[in-house]
């Protein structure tokens, strides 16, 4: 399936705002390889036994997306930035819920690979990386969406300029600068041995 026409898609969004309950049918299946792409590289970092699959996050985030009434469309883009939001969010539940069932055992980790830039190290809690992007969205809540739209949502820098509304330049240099931030803080945050 071809790449969702941008004018076909925010007007579709418009019309389901305003009550056309037909948008809903229509939507779905012109966003859903996007919304797929989205999942599987959320996926992609998490273990190979996540009880939770692309498919059934795509069916979530899409339910939840479509039952927003407080949000105007803007556009595609904005679309699927908040799709992306929504799934990091989803995640961030199911491993809580799945963490507190273990009964404090083991937090799902996931690899901060060279998707983010970061040197290689141990894979990070699901929880430690959402507080650290939490911590950041309260400095330059810009700079956390950039990191959610490239690391958890696989948007190229071009996408997110569009999503963001900023040029790729500064895209660039915001995303080296939230990963550094995120990079003293993941760390900061490990012990260290003493030999």
């Amino acid at each position: 399936m071809a790449t969702p026409n941008n004018n076909e898609v925010t007007q579709l969004l418009a019309n389901l705002r305003s009550g056309e309950n037909q948008a809903h049918d229509q939507l779905f299946p012109i966003v859903y390889n996007e919304l797929r792409k989205i999942a599987a590289n959320y996926m992609r970092r998490e273990r190979t036994d996540h009880t939770l699959q692309a498919t059934a996050l795509v069916h979530e985030a899409y339910m939840q997306l479509v039952d927003q009434t407080r949000v105007t469309w803007q556009s595609r883009a904005h679309f699927f930035g908040v799709a992306a939001q929504l799934m990091r969010r989803i995640l961030v539940d199911h491993a809580r819920s799945q963490n507190a069932l273990k009964r404090g055992g083991d937090a799902q980790k996931i690899s901060l690979d060279d998707s983010v830039g970061l040197a290689a190290g141990p894979p990070v809690a699901f929880d430690e990386l959402d507080e650290a992007l939490n911590r950041l969205h309260e400095l330059d809540p810009n700079q956390a969406k950039i990191i959610e739209l490239r690391f958890f949502g696989g948007l190229t820098v071009e996408e997110v300029s569009e999503v963001i509304g900023s040029s790729t330049a500064t895209i660039e240099r915001e995303w080296r600068m939230a990963k550094a931030w995120l990079h003293n803080q993941l760390t900061a945050a490990r012990p260290t041995i003493n030999g």
